[in-house]
């Protein structure tokens, strides 16, 4: 393969399906030109081992947060994300946000939940995960109310409409694609991919789920990303080493990694 540096902005590498060869997924990863990747939280608990597995591996980090439709017996106050994420290898906040589709965490809850998560990334001054999924304009006002253009942020997976991406990117989130932009039927959102400005634009796999064409229906990983940027590669008209030199850099601007 080509020698390129793809950043996978959006895994869950920490999560149960790779207990059994986690470390082959890891060299994977790296033989397809992935060579940064952030880990994921969705719930505090996971913390403890996200630290763990980032300490023993270069250019892995991690966020703290709890996604909007993960039930927890107590809801994450601002003073205790800012404390687990006070950690050198926490890079950003989240996954937070709003999920509508068949939620299990009333929308109530949901939003109190987001403006935390907002509030501890403006005080650490680092960036929010955001998840998004039927739900654009609650996602947005909350956005908008909570001026997360303090902090900035990055639209994980996104899915819905260029007016919506034109209203995150004007509030200076970044736009991350996964797996579902490579889907035959997803023509309206390559079209979004193709707009999304050169310096705000992220790939991400959010392994192990949503795994792009063409290993779709199989475990997600990290290395698959490569898969991710082939397509918008395609869309944008420029060669996979241009995406993932822009990408790349456009991660570690977000992440504030030097």
């Amino acid at each position: 393969m080509s020698q390129i540096a793809l950043f996978d902005t959006h895994c869950h590498v920490d999560f149960h399906h790779f207990d059994e060869d986690r470390d082959a997924v890891f060299s994977r990863m790296l033989a397809a030109g992935v060579t940064s990747a952030v880990a994921v939280a969705v719930e505090l608990e996971q913390v403890a081992r996200l630290i763990a597995l980032t300490e023993e591996r270069e250019r892995v980090w991690f966020s703290v947060g709890v996604h909007p439709n993960h039930e927890v017996e107590q809801e994450p106050a601002v003073d205790e994300l800012i404390r687990l994420a006070t950690h050198p290898r926490c890079v950003a906040i989240g996954e937070t946000g709003m999920d509508l589709f068949h939620h299990r965490v009333d929308p109530a809850i949901q939003e109190a939940r987001f403006r935390a998560h907002i509030r501890a990334a403006t005080a650490l001054a680092k960036p929010v995960i955001v998840h998004m999924r039927d739900a654009d304009e609650v996602t947005l006002r909350v956005m908008e109310e909570e001026n997360i253009a303090a902090c900035g942020g990055v639209m994980h997976c996104f899915s819905s409409s260029w007016p919506v991406a034109k209203r995150a990117l004007d509030m200076g989130l970044s736009i991350s694609f996964s797996g579902n932009v490579t889907f035959n039927r997803n023509v309206e959102l390559r079209e979004v991919a193709r707009m999304v400005p050169d310096d705000m634009l992220l790939v991400e796999t959010d392994a192990p789920y949503l795994a792009p064409m063409p290993m779709r229906g199989k475990r997600n990983e990290p290395s698959f990303v490569r898969h991710v940027a082939e397509c918008i590669a395609g869309v944008r008209g420029v060669s996979l080493a241009t995406l993932a030199e822009q990408t790349t850099a456009n991660a570690m601007r977000r992440f504030g990694i030097a």
